[in-house]
């Protein structure tokens, strides 16, 4: 180029000299990251926890919590329904979310493929047509101006020397923004199947309560029936009628509630399968499809860190903040650049590819920020602050996650507790209702002792429903909070797998 002709040259030796040195492997300023150690807590809760739960009822076993052992990667299989497994690969195949996920990571890659660009020479080509006039005493004196067609073409190359390895930190920070996205991915697997898990375990749940209610009701319908008769034959009062018929009707008002829990669970199921709601399938799904895990890995809380998604994350987003820190103190260290230029320059167009038209140059440069009104050491500053608080978030997402493990270890034994006390609760509710429903025909109770009997069996034999479901709802919260397993899973087509080279 005519304007590169005015840039210092150096002697070939010096300018082979300045490559060899620059080409010598450098150091990247900026601390070199290490992941945090785990953190030395032996347990996950203070109390010593038992091996297993207790044990509620007959056909309820116990669960056997196996301490250090892994989660399979397809960790919902344990519950041993087919129903559920397939509701689960059909939300793997279309939830969107997967899809905008994996998206993501393929563009983090990209970038990180993008960045590493730099670290090669930048080749262009450049043409020109130029028409101008010049000026004779440019020239000599006496000489008089001129108009003069003037074509270019040349090769221009680039090259910017990372010594201080700040380009090498911003392509570690590219590739820790990657790995971010994969554990996010992953994190995105284990939130969609955990939510279809308990969703429809939900559903079940509320099919067992509104099956439960139908029960109560049909009680309470055979009973209005013998009332009636009994009014009719003149043995019973209006007001018994009125009070049986009453407390059928409270029955009777709680259904459309429990109904509407069921559409919703139903209508979420089918989001998260990727469906309309109007579009999919009617799902029958019961308690009774699912079976109750009754061993239970738990990973050791040394292997919490390395397992769970989000920790995962928040690491490489730590990792994201150090790299950060080292471009900001190479931005305030010399910057070196070689650039050549290699082409053609003619009166005409044809007399480019004709001798004595060659054209070529040699350049190197340096610059170093002198001043720039304090912006340099206050981003480095920043970058260090943006460090401290990615450190802070990661060290909140360990705590957290520590305490979602143990709050799920206590609440499976509370769980089983619960439904053992309330198994307890329908037995005896049943029986002291039998009872007074037999002395109320001989007329040896009143009314209302019966009617309390009726509501006491009610509310224990929902509760019963809800106390059944929270052991399976608690064990899936327990898999979702060690991590899902997924560095376990061997299903290829679930993570799209991702090449830098």
């Amino acid at each position: 180029m005519r304007g590169a002709r005015t840039m210092t040259r150096l002697p070939v030796s010096g300018l082979a000299g300045l490559l060899l040195a620059l080409t010598l492997p450098g150091c990247a300023v900026g601390p070199d990251f290490k992941a945090p150690p785990p953190p030395a807590a032996k347990s996950y809760t203070r109390e010593t926890l038992p091996a297993q739960t207790a044990a509620a009822g007959a056909g309820r076993e116990a669960q056997n919590f196996l301490f250090g052992h892994d989660l399979p990667g397809q960790w919902w299989t344990l519950f041993g329904s087919l129903k559920l497994d397939s509701l689960i690969d059909e939300a793997m195949t279309n939830y969107p979310d997967i899809a905008a996920q994996q998206a993501a990571l393929r563009a983090a890659a990209d970038d990180v493929r993008a960045g590493k660009g730099v670290f090669f020479p930048q080749v262009q080509g450049a043409g020109n047509a130029t028409r101008e006039q010049v000026s004779g005493a440019s020239i000599g004196p006496g000489f008089a101006g001129f108009v003069a067609n003037i074509f270019q073409a040349n090769i221009n190359v680039t090259y910017a020397f990372d010594v201080f390895g700040g380009e090498r930190r911003t392509v570690e920070g590219l590739q820790a923004r990657m790995l971010a996205q994969n554990s996010r991915l992953e994190a995105g697997y284990l939130a969609l199947t955990s939510s279809v898990a308990a969703t429809a375990i939900q559903l079940a749940s509320v099919r067992g309560q509104i099956a439960a209610t139908r029960e109560i009701m049909a009680l309470e319908e055979k009973q209005l029936a013998i009332i009636q008769r009994q009014f009719a034959l003149g043995s019973r009062t209006r007001g018994d009628v009125l009070q049986q018929q009453s407390s059928l009707d409270s029955v009777r008002a709680t259904l459309p509630a429990l109904q509407q829990r069921l559409a919703v669970a139903a209508h979420q199921l089918a989001v998260l399968t990727g469906r309309f709601p109007y579009d999919a399938a009617r799902i029958d799904f019961d308690l009774s499809d699912l079976q109750l895990p009754q061993e239970l890995p738990v990973s050791l809380p040394s292997s919490l860190v390395a397992q769970r998604p989000d920790i995962r994350t928040q690491q490489m987003i730590l990792h994201q903040a150090s790299a950060a820190i080292g471009v900001a103190t190479a931005n305030m260290l010399p910057q070196l650049t070689l650039s050549a230029a290699y082409g053609g320059e003619s009166l005409n167009f044809r007399g480019l590819l004709k001798p004595g038209s060659g054209t070529w140059n040699l350049a190197a440069g340096i610059t170093q920020p002198l001043f720039a009104g304090g912006s340099l050491r206050a981003k480095r500053r920043a970058a260090l602050d943006d460090f401290d608080q990615a450190r802070a978030q990661y060290q909140l997402t360990v705590l957290q996650a520590f305490q979602d493990v143990a709050d799920t270890l206590t609440a499976l034994d509370n769980d089983a507790q619960w439904l053992e006390a309330e198994d307890d609760a329908v037995n005896t509710a049943k029986a002291g209702l039998d009872l007074l429903q037999k002395q109320y025909d001989d007329g040896a109770v009143n009314y209302i002792s019966l009617l309390t009997a009726q509501q006491t069996y009610q509310q224990a034999r929902i509760a019963q429903v809800r106390a059944a479901a929270n052991r399976y709802a608690d064990t899936v919260m327990l898999f979702k909070a060690l991590g899902g397993g997924w560095w376990n899973r061997t299903d290829p087509g679930t993570l799209r797998t991702v090449s830098l080279d």
